[in-house]
């Protein structure tokens, strides 16, 4: 009998418990929704940043993760297991084609909107080729050394955000570090469903320290909670509608290049991390993370990817159901249309934010890094070796290349710059480094 469209998702017996939770089995609907919670944490911070660096309302954005995450969902037959958030990789180009200043809305949001959807449909041709023909050209352009580079150098990159972050004063600093301390803990000494919730349960211990010491003992600056009191509890996410303006979206649309080779790499990881080949799904994945940049462009948010926060969740508790995902997604809808839960993220300290941040992005490079070791790349082949290290330096300096009004950011360059040298070399026969 040929496979339903969706798996059946079969719960994991209690003997079963503490193992591996695959991409088709589910916890305790408690459990499952204890995940969901987890996951929507992991995501919160980067699917906020992104946009508030990029002058985007935060809410809508939240809720148009929820969105695009349940129309990946579908595309894939609930076969991968993926978070879509607002994508980092867009940051650079938009405050370029719309001027923006970096503080308060941005008023030219509409010009972004644009590029935005021309860089979705991009991405969704480049899925129904790699669908009609499969990945093997993907893969040619696209090997697991320059995958796991480019993952690690998400990481990387973003590395900085978090640190300077928590760096405003020695008071957040340290604070940031007992944030990764109270996380690092949970992952280590917690047992069972509690260390498998680390991030939301270290979360919850770092803000609960934050309040003793500063609403308690008058140290640093104290929690405003009459913010939340004064939100509503309900409130539409305000859309804005897309102008396609011809020089931002040729300035935008390449952008999918950057989003293909970061979907591919993380589907890599999955498949690494679960045991599974799901090569077969990367074409859908494609289709499903443009489709959903699309829609996102249309309601006024944010360029869409799959999230790499959320594949180190999963590294650590080794739940990869993907009706976790869909609970997450809900669970975004939700708290899209609720300004009172926007005012509740918005009490959460910086350092806090800045510490659990930390652990995510590092969990990302280490990602990147997962993958060379199960694909057993060969760093004595110099290829690999100066393909690797060149990559990460661009991404982690963050190294940005201007061509005439065309120009690229770290991740873009890294990105562009591991095909390119990659392509270059990879035809010369293999030679070790001469000790």
């Amino acid at each position: 009998m040929a496979d339903s469209y969706f798996p059946r998702w079969r719960p994991q017996s209690a003997a079963a418990e503490g193992r591996i939770v695959g991409t088709d089995e589910r916890l305790a609907w408690p459990q499952m929704f204890a995940m969901g919670v987890q996951h929507v944490v992991a995501m919160f911070g980067s699917t906020v940043l992104a946009p508030l660096l990029m002058g985007f309302d935060p809410n809508l954005c939240i809720f148009m993760s929820g969105i695009g995450t349940l129309l990946f969902f579908v595309l894939v037959g609930g076969r991968v297991p993926s978070y879509l958030g607002s994508s980092f990789a867009f940051i650079g180009l938009v405050i370029a084609v719309t001027g923006y200043g970096g503080h308060g809305p941005n008023l030219n949001i509409p010009v972004a909107l644009g590029g935005i959807i021309a860089c979705g449909v991009v991405y969704a041709i480049i899925g129904l080729i790699v669908s009609a023909v499969g990945t093997r050209w993907i893969e040619t352009l696209i090997p697991p050394v320059v995958t796991g580079a480019i993952v690690c150098v998400i990481g990387l990159n973003l590395a900085p955000i978090a640190v300077h972050g928590v760096s405003g004063s020695n008071f957040d600093s340290w604070m940031a570090l007992v944030t990764v301390l109270c996380v690092g803990a949970v992952a280590v000494f917690a047992r069972g469903m509690l260390q498998r919730l680390l991030i939301l349960v270290g979360l919850l211990m770092a803000y609960v320290i934050y309040a003793i010491v500063t609403n308690g003992l008058g140290m640093g600056k104290p929690i405003d909670f009459a913010i939340v009191a004064n939100a509503a509890w309900f409130g539409m996410p305000h859309f804005t509608a897309p102008v396609f303006n011809m020089q931002a979206m040729t300035l935008l649309a390449p952008i999918a290049v950057i989003l293909v080779a970061e979907n591919l790499g993380h589907i890599k990881a999955v498949s690494a991390m679960t045991g599974q080949n799901l090569d077969r799904y990367v074409g859908r994945a494609f289709l499903g993370d443009g489709l959903a940049t699309i829609v996102s462009g249309f309601a006024g948010g944010t360029g869409v990817t799959t999230y790499a926060e959320n594949i180190g969740v999963m590294a650590v508790t080794k739940i990869y159901s993907t009706l976790v995902f869909v609970i997450a997604a809900l669970i975004a809808l939700v708290l899209g249309f609720s300004p009172k839960f926007g005012a509740v993220i918005q009490t959460i300290p910086g350092p806090v934010l800045g510490g659990v941040s930390i652990v995510v992005f590092g969990l990302i490079a280490v990602t990147g890094a997962r993958i060379w070791v199960v694909n057993k790349v060969d760093f004595s082949d110099n290829r690999n070796l100066i393909v690797a290290a060149v990559t990460l330096v661009l991404g982690a300096g963050d190294f940005s290349l201007k061509l005439g009004g065309f120009g690229l950011g770290g991740i873009g360059t890294a990105t562009f710059g591991a095909i390119i040298l990659y392509a270059l070399l990879r035809r010369k026969p293999a030679q070790g480094l001469v000790a």
